[in-house]
């Protein structure tokens, strides 16, 4: 596992910003896992600053930045026309370059220009002009021969870029925002009628303010608001200690180099190896009840934004050194399943509350739905239906019991207690039925 660089890369950034340990961590998850980041936070904290920083570590890869405004068009970000693709007869340097006859008497004029210009004699220059009107020649046959579509001139713009940072992002305007969302959402450009798929490994964007998605003419940007997978919100450094730290720093100008590079490659290889981290079914377990538990909290999670949460936490477990996805990566996701802020003490509080301790959550879970369907039978208990439905709810929960996978002691002695205490609860319903008792063990047992 390559994630040395990755780790050494965090900490030296981590060491120039005081208090921006989540931000940097989540940078580092968007580059692994190709995800894209944004940053909330008021001016002044740090936010341009770390993403930077970040970037400056990353060698040989293309990058992009722009400060967003309303004046800001399509062609600022994803390139221009280039018009001598569209003249009548024309074609541009480049497509020319790829004709082999072409390319041989261009050089031929090159190097008869070249003799000129060493010896001055005018069969020299003469030479040079017959030339290149058979350069031109040439030119005029291939243009009248072959088809070619609208380029656009795109180097140094998004569409030739690994990495982008759009600053400011909601005050783009709407003439640009279809392109930028396919973008971000397909990693593809289109215009003139072609589409180009774009090298961007993650797009970084920061704003001080998220706009009232509500109001109309923000709508618009809502689409937008929503390709950011990994959302931070930052503060003004908080503790004295942190402040005197980066103050002396920057007094005696003693911040640190970019002492880690980490190449276009490297960073390839890694959001490889972060593809071969395992996720258990254990943890698709957990990640259920962690659905289930903020839907019924009102935080609405989408079943797109739930079934791609894994490369944030194989991302998360890789650079924790595991190969193997465990419940403490899941915390990371209180940078994934807010859209405001103010969700995230909520969400935060519930991946506490499930990951901690995770088995007994579940159990928990399971032993509220038998107490449940009990309750609801003993209501009913009179309709003939109600037995074979409550009697079917235990068994299923019974099962799902079974399946838990532990591997402590402890854990698998909750199991056990939980079945005493559901075994408790169908004993009741046979009871209440005054039938003959048939432990869901052996129920159990015939099925399996």
């Amino acid at each position: 596992m390559n994630n040395s660089k990755i780790k050494a890369v965090m900490s030296e950034v981590a060491a120039e910003a005081a208090e921006r340990d989540e931000m940097i961590h989540c940078i580092a998850i968007a580059l692994l896992a190709s995800k894209n980041i944004f940053i909330l936070g008021d001016t002044g904290q740090a936010k341009s600053y770390c993403i930077n920083g970040f970037r400056k570590h990353i060698t040989d890869a293309k990058q992009f930045e722009r400060i967003m405004s309303k004046q800001t068009d399509e062609e600022q970000l994803f390139g221009r026309l280039d018009l001598s693709s569209i003249i009548p007869g024309n074609m541009p340097s480049n497509e020319l370059s790829k004709d082999v006859s072409y390319s041989v008497k261009l050089n031929e004029v090159k190097k008869a220009y070249a003799q000129y210009e060493i010896d001055g004699k005018t069969e020299s220059l003469e030479k040079a002009q017959r030339l290149v009107k058979e350069l031109g020649d040439i030119k005029e046959i291939i243009c009248a021969i072959k088809e070619i579509e609208p380029k656009v001139i795109t180097t140094g713009k998004i569409p030739d870029s690994h990495i982008v940072f759009l600053d400011e992002i909601f005050k783009s305007n709407d003439g640009i925002l279809n392109s930028l969302l396919t973008a971000l959402n397909e990693r593809v450009y289109t215009n003139e009628g072609q589409t180009m798929k774009i090298p961007t490994i993650s797009f970084f964007a920061a704003s001080n303010e998220i706009p009232d998605f509500s109001e109309p003419e923000n709508e618009i940007l809502k689409p937008l608001y929503d390709r950011f997978d990994l959302k931070i919100v930052t503060e003004y450094v908080k503790e004295k200690d942190n402040r005197q730290s980066i103050l002396k720093q920057k007094q005696q100008s003693a911040l640190k180099s970019n002492n880690t590079m980490i190449t276009l490659n490297e960073l390839y290889a890694m959001q490889n190896e972060v593809k071969l981290v395992k996720v258990p079914n254990s943890i698709n377990e957990i990640m259920d009840d962690i659905l289930c538990a903020l839907r019924r909290k009102d935080i609405h999670i989408s079943d797109r934004k739930f079934f791609n949460y894994t490369p944030i936490v194989q991302a998360a477990a890789y650079i924790r050194e595991s190969d193997t996805v465990s419940v403490e990566d899941l915390m990371i996701l209180k940078n994934y399943f807010w859209t405001t802020p103010s969700e995230i003490e909520t969400i935060s509080d519930v991946l506490k509350e499930i990951c901690d301790n995770p088995i007994k959550k579940r159990i928990d879970d399971l032993i509220a739905m038998a107490d449940e369907a009990f309750e609801d039978f003993m209501a009913n208990s009179e309709n003939n239906r109600a037995f074979g439905k409550v009697r079917n709810e235990l068994i299923r929960v019974y099962a799902d019991l079974q399946n838990i996978e532990c591997t402590s002691e402890d854990d698998r002695n909750k199991i056990e207690d939980a079945c005493t205490q559901l075994e408790s609860i169908s004993k009741k319903v046979y009871e209440k039925k005054n039938f003959t008792i048939v432990p869901l063990s052996e129920t159990y047992a015939q099925q399996i």
